[in-house]
């Protein structure tokens, strides 16, 4: 692993630097990255580089990289992109060892600059260069120090790296880092990532002694699978937080099944970064909360929370927020309701959360937190304070960092509400380390994303389950079959087929190519049926009459034929029928749903929710990425309110729970042995009582338009 990691300590640690595009212009980039490098308090040697002048900022300037004497371990260049490979070609032959290109000018420019990068990276790869950029802001690292980036500041030491897709937020992060009192360990930015990507930082910063808190913020992800892998075995070591920008859904255009169309990109990053153990900041706003929060308090223990408060309305607004996010407010101990009554008014609330009214001092909060932080059965606290005409916001911060002190194991979190009233007293907890925000919401997410974080981060890593007892030869006959006939939609018999060769039970099904031959297998069947067109234009057949029920005589299967044909050529001309599926008519149950649609980025992602025709309309839907283990399922399960009804409500019997989470482990084991399939949809899929199984009753499957590995 260190040698893999060789390219960290010459990127964060380097003992030389060249800058090669040096500039002697203050308002030119290499004169910005110079002098960053220079004020920064690099410790080792320094050397620009630029054929056109003698010294600059004081240092003698060399013409190019190969006539520094002494060597050079990283170089930050900054020339115009056409020469960026010559560059880096004399950069490989002087035996540097990794680059820093913040240059411009490829394939963010189009094909011809795409041309170019995969030049660059060629040349880097030839020299065993490892590259961060092109097209980035550069990187600093304030334990070197080192600020090898055209940043207008440098960030305080601190224990946050931070890894950004964008430049822009980079230097946006530095300036919100000064209000909100985060310090930073690394500031990277990834630009093109045409070598280093995100996958590589962490897995550097998952090792870096400096670190404490990763945050990224990613617009796209270049190693899906890989960037899990990696991720989940960092946040075991130290929280990750993420914030996607570019959250349009890919693909619903041209999705042909429930799940296709509900699986949106965010979904997918969603799903990988629960897999990977990451917290998941929908806004920037709640990246930096997250931070302040994690890089400056201990964990909590659980999810029980205890709301001190001046202000009544407050601790119900942040209550709310509680339950929003699935932190507890339980009831105090005895114990603790007693020593909170025999300090606090007649007219204080003692329950949780505690009111001690808007004529609280300082020593009134201080008695009540001591009181609070000693319950056993609370594991961390939120301090709410509205400025009113007796309340003193500086002694209050004063004195909760003096209970602080008495409590360390325990986080604490604050909202001190207003704006110039409260300032000093926000700014002095921000800066000695207790994150104080200036609505209660925002402390109630920060305490939340903790909680949260502990859980992942301690969860049991369930194995991905496997099974014996599934058919993958007939599953690759089928799909053959499907690719030979030049389609990509599997016919319905030949999906039900497909699924039953991986164990999940079907309804007695029949294909049949016309009117007699759907009466002859029905009477085999036995009534009544149910039955179904087959074509592989039609998607939803409910939607165009080709769906018929309940029939009970050869009679009623001919006509039921008939108008099936006739209808679903009205609403769709032209359009190609192979025939009808005869099916047994079952016993309804819960109607669900389980699919599988694959991402471009992270590959299969399961699906699980209410099912039948209101799917698209309820939406109470679940995902995971495949292959899922035992837990990833029944989570699915128990984050819907399928859930609600599958337990059983209003004296109904319990359902086949079991049975639903083997029907999902088993989709997910389809998906990943047969990755061509990118779109799978069960609906419905009916769960009956518990011990008596489900069926799936109707199966889509379409495969890639590219050949998959069909043997």
């Amino acid at each position: 692993m260190e040698q893999e990691l060789d390219w960290a300590r010459y990127l964060f640690k380097p003992k030389s630097v060249a800058v090669i595009g040096a500039s002697r212009s203050p308002g030119k980039v290499g004169h910005a990255i110079l002098k960053n490098v220079l004020d920064g308090g690099f410790p080792g040697e320094v050397y620009p580089v630029n054929p056109n002048a003698d010294r600059i900022l004081g240092l003698k300037c060399y013409p190019n990289v190969k006539e520094i004497p002494s060597g050079v371990e990283l170089s930050v260049i900054a020339v115009p992109a056409r020469i960026v490979p010559g560059v880096l070609e004399d950069c490989g032959e002087a035996g540097v060892k990794a680059v820093i290109v913040v240059s411009a000018g490829f394939k963010e420019t189009g094909p011809e600059g795409a041309k170019l990068e995969r030049e660059v990276v060629s040349v880097c790869r030839r020299y065993g260069m490892r590259l961060q950029g092109p097209n980035c802001l550069g990187l600093i690292d304030t334990e070197t120090p080192l600020n090898a980036s055209f940043a207008p500041k440098m960030p305080a030491r601190g224990n946050v790296a931070f890894v950004s897709q964008s430049g822009a937020l980079c230097t946006a992060m530095l300036d919100l880092a000064e209000e909100y009192g985060l310090g930073f360990s690394k500031f990277i930015s990834l630009g093109n990532k045409a070598d280093l990507d995100e996958t590589d930082f962490i897995r550097a910063l998952a090792l870096d002694r400096e670190t404490s808190v990763i945050l990224l913020y990613l617009e796209s992800v270049e190693r899906g699978r890989e960037f899990v892998g990696v991720a989940a075995e960092a946040s075991r070591r130290k929280p990750i937080v993420a914030l996607k920008g570019g959250t349009s859904e890919f693909g619903v255009k041209a999705a042909s099944s429930h799940t296709g169309a509900l699986a949106g990109s965010l979904t997918a990053y969603v799903a990988a970064f629960r897999r990977a153990g990451i917290i998941f900041a929908r806004s920037l706003e709640e990246m930096v909360s997250y931070a302040m929060f994690l890089s400056k308090q201990p964990l909590p223990r659980g999810r029980n929370v205890a709301i001190v408060t001046n202000a009544g309305g407050l601790g119900i607004l942040a209550a709310d927020a509680c339950a929003s996010v699935g932190l507890r407010v339980p009831p105090l101990s005895p114990n603790t309701v007693s020593k909170l009554k025999s300090i606090l008014p007649p007219m204080a609330s003692t329950h949780n959360p505690v009111d001690i009214l808007g004529d609280a001092d300082p020593e009134r909060y201080g008695r009540a937190l001591e009181a609070v932080l000693g319950d056993e059965s609370v594991h961390g606290v939120i301090v709410l304070l509205s400025p009113q005409a007796m309340t003193d916001p500086v002694g209050t911060a004063k004195t909760l960092l003096s209970v602080r002190k008495r409590f360390p194991s325990k986080p604490i979190v604050a909202s001190f509400v207003g704006w110039s009233t409260v300032e000093e007293a926000r700014e002095m907890l921000i800066r000695e380390g207790i994150p104080c925000l200036d609505f209660p919401e925002k402390a109630v997410l920060a305490m939340a994303g903790a909680s949260g974080y502990v859980e992942l981060s301690s969860r049991p890593v369930g194995e991905p389950a496997k099974f014996y007892d599934v058919d993958p030869l007939r599953v690759r006959r089928v799909l053959r079959r499907v690719r030979e006939e030049g389609r990509v939609v599997a016919l319905l018999h030949e999906a039900l087929e497909v699924v039953q060769a991986y164990g999940i039970h079907v309804p007695t099904t029949a294909f049949a190519r016309d009117r007699d031959e759907a009466a002859e297998l029905a009477e085999e069947i036995g009534f009544p049926v149910a039955l179904k067109i087959v074509s592989p234009q039609v998607i939803h057949k409910t939607d165009v009459g080709g769906v018929f029920l309940d029939l009970s005589s050869r009679e009623e299967v001919k006509r039921a034929y008939d108008m099936a044909v006739t209808s679903v050529m009205a609403y769709m001309p032209g359009v190609s029928i192979h025939g009808v599926v005869v099916q047994r008519m079952v016993p309804m149950g819960k109607e669900l749903i389980v699919g599988s649609v694959r991402d471009p980025t992270f590959g299969h992602l399961v699906m699980f929710g209410l099912g039948g025709i209101y799917v698209d309309l309820i939406k109470d839907v679940s995902f995971r990425l495949a292959p899922l283990s035992v837990e990833d399922a029944l989570g699915m399960v128990k984050e819907t309110k399928a859930y609600t009804l599958l337990r059983g409500i209003r004296g109904e019997q319990p359902s086949d729970i079991n049975a639903v989470v083997n029907t999902l482990l088993r989709v997910g084991r389809l998906v990943m042995d047969f990755p061509e399939i990118v779109e799978l949809d069960i609906n419905p899929l009916i769960a009956y009582r518990r011990g008596e199984g489900c069926l799936a009753l109707d199966v889509k499957i379409t495969l890639s338009s590219e050949e998959g590995n069909l043997g």
